[in-house]
């Protein structure tokens, strides 16, 4: 509903806030001596200004009266500014809530807004009265003849008026009207986007005021009117235009001048230029009012100037406490000081959460703003910790976040567990897995309960890190991994066993991985394939053939299917005892089976005669591989290369590395090495030529690191752990069975 209801319909009343808003000329005056509250009647989509007549000014003369109804309310606290958009200085003894509009557009199914405006004749109309002077015995209002002057329809005849003619037109047979009701309808003109209107009535006014015409001339509140007007409308151009006229009508902005004003250049993006506004207005001998204050921070937030914004209200607070602000009694600065205070907390907060989401220089400014509101002693309070935890989401603002999780822990019992899982998933992002169990233990510990995603966030860090230890061999980083999951009340599921007997198995940790399979049975869990294929690999590298049996009978017996890796294990450990027969019929089965052989199984067993000098049977199984239809890799020929230059056969050796070179392959500098030094060793007639240029070096393969310094490197965990102890591998229930 576009914006229209100035006036209400119950009260029949005309104020203008600007009016209300400090000493300036009233013409109207309460007939009743209880706590009321004068007040617009509005539709549901405006808002309007709240009198409250608790400490209303007393006007000893009757001669003048808006004849209104008196809508009782509760009489509210003092509200004299909104903290991000406040610019009206309250100087009297009653209290202003401003909400939102006024408009005079008319509302759906009737009107809703004002209607008239009753008025008696008791004299000549004057618009000079102070407030200071209020209480004389004796003021002598203008007269004007009892008639209802229907505003509303007043209004909406100029709504759409572009001069002071088209003015003139409309107001020449009318009263004159108080001065708060052309207030009141250029400010409902600057919501309407009406701008015109109200300039128009603006020159007429002008031309009354230069002809003598009436008791009424322009004055600050009028000037303050169209200002607010220009601000509503977003015709900025104009105030230019408006602070001229001020000076040449000699007319001398006051507060509420200048915090429009700055509002306006906050509107513009000149945060700089309303600040030294601000900085201006003790030099006129003016004393800024709480609005002034709150609106000078709010330029601070728009600049997001969070370190400005503290140096300001610290000396704000300085002076306030000092005694060189605050001193007007109608301000209750007691409660306005209040409210400034939680509106810097508020911009702190805003400020901070948008640095977080820019990402520029997150951490460092958002600690330091932190500090410095320490220093202040400003407070967030928990839910803004909260939220901007929520806010930390890139993998840098893991400190950031640990910091806030720390505040809010020191300063409160509870801490919302969304919040809790939030970090402990930012902690893993940054890959600080050992801080984000810091976080669940303090779940634990302090509360509250970890729920299922907490649990499976912790269980996906541990993965983590039992994958890094299985990928690089640390063993005892494996065990210990399990041991804390265990302590912590997190059950580990195959996958984390495997990762264990995996990375045993890859540093040839045989008794290791032995204990750690008979532990992951003893705890209920049933062993996989790559449980068996683990333990199968740990016992052939052990050279425990018979126990590598053993254990591939019992997979077979509890029905677990062997897969490739199993299969290949197996071929390997009967290569390494010379069963070839048992070796051809596991290539048979696993035909059978539907499991067919790779390069990788006739690798291992070209590999395994390669080490226990069976170099003629490892060319026959490579020839073998023809048979097969499987093709040859660098690893094929590079094993096969090393037996042959080994036993004696540089000619054969010579002739499998050109074999390898026609058919794209490239080969190690070890393979190259191996040719060359065996071709010098036993004489032979060579053109090395063939070979081409040395390989260059081959990047080396993810060692195998037995050492807990490693892995404290790699997965970013403490360093204060004790030295390893065998014993570890077992659980406590375990040792003592």
């Amino acid at each position: 509903m576009p914006y229209l209801n100035v006036w209400s319909s119950r009260t029949n009343c005309l104020i203008s806030e600007q009016e209300l808003a400090s000493s300036s000329t009233s013409v109207f005056t309460w007939r009743r001596t209880e706590s009321w509250v004068l007040a617009y009647s509005l539709p549901h989509n405006s808002t309007s200004d709240h009198v409250s007549t608790r400490n209303k000014p007393k006007f000893r003369n009757q001669d003048f009266c808006l004849r209104t109804e008196f809508v009782p309310f509760r009489p509210q606290k003092k509200d004299s500014f909104a903290l991000t958009q406040a610019s009206e200085e309250k100087d009297i003894h009653c209290d202003v809530v401003k909400q939102n509009s006024q408009s005079f557009t008319s509302g759906e199914g009737g009107v809703e807004g004002f209607t008239c405006l009753q008025l008696e004749e008791k004299g000549d109309l004057t618009n000079n009265v102070e407030y200071g002077d209020v209480g004389s015995e004796e003021y002598e209002a203008g007269r004007v003849k009892g008639e209802k002057v229907d505003v509303r329809a007043l209004a909406q005849s100029l709504h759409f008026v572009k001069t002071a003619d088209e003015v003139e037109e409309v107001l020449k047979d009318k009263v004159e009207l108080p001065l708060q009701v052309y207030s009141s309808m250029i400010r409902g003109f600057g919501k309407d986007k009406k701008l015109n209107s109200a300039m128009a009535l603006i020159e007429w006014l002008s031309r009354r005021s230069k002809g003598n015409i009436g008791s009424i001339s322009l004055n600050v509140f009028i000037y303050n009117s169209l200002l607010g007007a220009i601000k509503e409308a977003g015709k900025y151009n104009f105030v230019d235009k408006v602070m001229e006229d001020m000076v040449s009508e000699g007319v001398q902005p006051n507060v509420v001048t200048y915090n429009t004003l700055m509002r306006i250049y906050i509107e513009q993006d000149r945060e700089l230029e309303a600040l030294n506004l601000f900085r201006e207005m003790p030099k006129k001998g003016l004393s800024p009012s709480p609005a002034s204050y709150s609106t000078a921070l709010f330029a601070y937030r728009r600049l997001e100037d969070g370190f400005g914004a503290i140096t300001f209200f610290v000396e704000t607070r300085e002076k306030y406490q000092n005694g060189e602000i605050g001193n007007i009694e109608e301000e209750n600065w007691e409660d306005e000081f209040a409210k400034l205070e939680n509106f810097i907390v508020r911009i702190c907060y805003q400020v901070m959460r948008q640095w977080l989401v820019k990402g520029e220089n997150a951490n460092t400014n958002v600690l330091k703003l932190l500090t410095d509101m320490d220093r202040a002693r400003l407070q967030l309070s928990r839910a803004e910790y909260e939220r901007l935890v929520w806010a930390c989401t890139r993998e840098e603002h893991h400190v950031v976040a640990k910091e806030l999780y720390n505040r809010i822990r020191e300063r409160d019992t509870e801490i919302s567990l969304s919040v809790c899982n939030h970090i402990i998933w930012l902690m893993g992002k940054a890959k600080k897995w050992w801080a984000a169990l810091e976080i669940y233990e303090d779940l634990l510990d302090k509360g509250p309960k970890p729920n299922n995603m907490s649990y499976e966030l912790i269980v996906s860090h541990f993965n983590i890190l039992l994958s890094a230890a299985r990928k690089r061999g640390i063993w005892r980083w494996g065990v210990r991994l399990l041991n804390k999951m265990e302590e912590k009340g997190l059950k580990p599921s195959s996958r984390e066993w495997n990762a264990v007997l995996v990375a045993c198995s890859k540093a040839s940790e045989t008794s290791a991985a032995v204990q750690i399979f008979r532990r992951m049975v003893e705890k209920g869990e049933k062993p996989t394939v790559i449980s068996y294929g683990a333990l199968l690999s740990a016992l052939e590298k052990g050279k425990l053939y018979d126990e590598a049996l053993q254990v591939w009978k019992h997979m077979i017996k509890v029905g677990i299917e062997p897969n490739l890796y199993a299969y290949t294990i197996m071929a390997s450990i009967y290569t390494a005892q010379g069963k070839f027969n048992i070796v051809d019929s596991i290539i048979k089965e696993m035909v059978t089976t539907g499991v067919e052989p790779t390069v990788v199984t006739f690798n291992a067993i070209i590999s395994g005669c390669a080490r226990n000098g069976m170099e003629s049977v490892a060319y026959e199984w490579f020839q073998r591989m023809k048979t097969q239809n499987i093709t040859p890799n660098e690893v094929s020929y590079e094993m096969l290369i090393e037996a042959l230059a080994n036993d004696g056969k540089p000619r054969l050796a010579y002739e499998l590395y050109v074999r390898a070179l026609s058919e794209g392959l490239s080969l190690s500098t070890k393979a190259y090495d191996a040719v060359i030094s065996s071709t010098q060793a036993y004489g032979a007639s060579i053109d090395l030529s063939i070979l081409g240029p040395r390989p260059p070096e081959k990047k080396k393969r993810v060692q195998i690191r037995k050492s807990l310094s490693e892995f404290c490197n790699i997965a970013d965990v403490p360093r204060r752990s004790r030295p390893f102890d065998r014993e570890e591998i077992f659980t406590a229930q375990t040792k003592g069975t």
